[in-house]
């Protein structure tokens, strides 16, 4: 599927279905620019306040059953207008974190891109660990576990998590059964939006799951829980 691109849910099963829709946070200072990992206090630039503002607007039609955040404040700031647009309450979720880079935290990606270990990074990341952090194995495992436990929570529900880049697309290799190796292929810009719907058959046996989109920044969301 190309980024920007949605689909409806299959007909006869959207009452069925619980769907997830993945937002990454807006941008910050630093986007692009340093690897932030899981240090406090950084907040979202005008230009991503301005992007929360707008996934709010896109966000509201689909009629949210619940909103959860990564507990750092880039993510909780890109959720407040759509809590205070839906009068839902945010709840954090310590499973939606950014991954932890260990002593990459706030390093300059300029400077990481010079390091040999760079390059399993990008091409080789199901055999690599952050020094003093968690692998990309681990962070995908948690985010998998995390996103089963709340769609559990609200079934048949329309679940919006706030999270984070490296996180949002681990979740879709594994929804898409796409090689761990595979996952940085997958773009997820700030404050897109990327939706999974999980159907289960008539007695309760689960479905694989179905990308609705990915990295969806402008068009109408409507289309995804169309029956």
């Amino acid at each position: 599927m190309n980024a920007d691109q949605t689909r409806p849910v299959p007909a006869g099963t959207a009452g069925t279905a619980t769907r997830v829709l993945l937002v990454r946070h807006g941008r910050t200072p630093t986007t692009g620019i340093e690897l932030p990992g899981r240090a406090a206090g950084l907040h979202l630039s005008e230009a991503g306040r301005e992007q929360a503002a707008h996934v709010a607007r896109r966000l509201v039609p689909l009629g949210p059953t619940a909103l959860y955040s990564s507990p750092l404040e880039r993510t909780r700031e890109t959720a407040a207008p759509t809590v205070e647009a839906t009068g839902l309450p945010l709840r954090l979720d310590d499973g939606l974190l950014e991954c932890e880079v260990g002593d990459w935290t706030g390093r300059r990606l300029a400077d990481l891109a010079r390091l040999e270990a760079w390059a399993d990074v990008q091409h080789r990341p199901s055999g690599f660990r952050f020094p003093g952090g968690e692998s990309f194995g681990e962070m995908q495992e948690r985010m998998v576990a995390t996103v089963d436990r709340l769609r559990a929570a609200h079934p048949g529900g329309t679940v919006v998590l706030f999270s984070h880049a490296d996180p949002i697309r681990c979740l879709l290799a594994h929804a898409l059964a796409t090689p761990l190796d595979a996952f940085q292929r997958i773009s997820v810009g700030p404050c897109s939006v990327s939706a999974i719907a999980y159907h289960r058959d008539p007695d309760g046996t689960a479905q694989d799951p179905v990308v609705l989109t990915m990295n969806s920044t402008d068009e109408p969301l409507q289309t995804l829980v169309a029956s």
